[in-house]
């Protein structure tokens, strides 16, 4: 991975909440993210996935972005989200892998928000590293057969995990 010289430390608000929000580098990076500036979280077609987006999520809440089925797999840096839940375009679009023809304009089915790059850590952190990590113990990410996109992360494993990804 490569770093961001940018020594940024995200200050925690009491009334965020915090997120990790899985992507295949392949197919769009933490570099992907720093390049564009933002993108709508599209594609995701979990109900439970969605339903955080649509029900939890807010403007300002701190993301973990995470780079999946990647060797190594983890978090590499930092987003937020920066719009609410829309309907998620992809879900209209004949021709995109996300296509559903159950959705229609009137009643969409999947929604995404729009998250925005904060930072890219100058050390990304394993989920080895995480699963080794005795205070990340409880994280979601780590359970056995947690597979969600989208997951819920404590304010406490927020902290420790920026304070980790900021170590060069």
């Amino acid at each position: 991975m490569g770093a961001n010289t940018e020594n940024k430390k995200t200050t925690l608000n009491s009334s965020s909440q915090y997120w990790l929000m899985k992507s295949e580098p392949d197919v769009f990076s933490i570099q992907d993210l720093k390049k564009n500036k933002t993108t709508l979280w599209e594609g995701v077609r979990n109900y439970q996935a969605r339903n955080f987006m649509t029900k939890e999520m807010q403007v300002g809440d701190l993301v973990l972005f995470y780079h999946s089925n990647a060797t190594p797999p983890g978090v590499a840096g930092l987003a937020t989200v920066s719009k609410a839940a829309i309907p998620d375009p992809t879900q209209f679009d004949k021709k995109s892998e996300y296509f559903d023809p159950k959705a229609t304009k009137e009643k969409p089915i999947w929604f995404c928000v729009e998250v925005k790059f904060v930072s890219e850590f100058p050390h990304f952190v394993s989920l080895e590293e995480i699963r080794k990590d005795a205070k990340l113990s409880e994280m979601m990410v780590i359970q056995k057969g947690s597979r969600l996109s989208i997951q819920p992360v404590k304010a406490k494993d927020f902290q420790h995990l920026q304070k980790l990804g900021q170590q060069s």
